[in-house]
């Protein structure tokens, strides 16, 4: 599995659009075969700052990503609302396919 995560710092005038922006791209990059997952969130320190987990079930889904008309017209559209480069982190790890669950903690009755 390819596990990503991008820390995007978004200009602040357009913060409230951002899942608008992001959306066409969000759906498509859900619907390639290799995905796994594909999540947004909004940092609870910056509401400038989106940070998007997403992964794909090995290096060819990831290549196919980014290289698929969806990847490349983002890359165009998210230039005009991004405040600086985004940072990532991108892992390759073998032998997994998706989320696990954590052992260290389970829901109790209240």
């Amino acid at each position: 599995m390819i596990f990503i995560t991008v820390k995007f710092p978004v200009r602040p005038e357009r913060s409230e659009q951002w899942l608008d922006i992001v959306h066409d791209f969000t759906t498509a990059t859900r619907a390639e075969p290799g995905n796994l997952f594909y999540e947004w969130s909004r940092s609870v320190d910056d509401p400038n700052e989106f940070v998007l987990v997403e992964g794909f079930r090995d290096g060819e889904a990831g290549r196919a990503h980014v290289e698929s008309d969806h990847f490349k017209k983002a890359m165009e559209d998210l230039s005009y609302a991004i405040a600086a480069k985004p940072k990532i982190i991108s892992v390759e790890l073998p032998d997994r396919q998706g989320w696990d669950l954590m052992g260290e903690l389970s829901p109790r009755e209240a």
